[in-house]
């Protein structure tokens, strides 16, 4: 019998592992989700924060703080929020 494949969430887990992990997030209370998403989207910032201190490592923290909203928002609407970025500084080579 032929069928289509199943699609697999995370192609690089184990199936039973990836099961389980299914398993638990399904059990997990709608706040604890939350917490979850919260606790990931702190995890990416900082690490767009850190990468955009080793791209820039001149800028001023204001100057980071405002690319990481360019990153966010998209750089248009960061700059009608934030204004321009202060200076047209290219990446530190790396």
């Amino acid at each position: 019998m032929t069928g289509n494949p199943v699609t697999r969430l995370f192609p690089d887990t184990h199936p039973g592992i990836e099961k389980k992990l299914i398993e638990i997030e399904r059990e997990m209370s709608f706040e604890d989700k939350l917490v979850c998403i919260r606790q990931m989207n702190m995890m990416m910032r900082q690490l767009a924060l850190q990468g955009l201190r080793e791209r820039y490592p001149d800028a001023t923290e204001a100057e980071i703080q405002r690319r990481l909203m360019g990153m966010i928002l998209g750089e248009e609407l960061a700059a009608k929020a934030y204004g321009p970025l202060p200076s047209k500084r290219e990446p530190a080579d790396g």
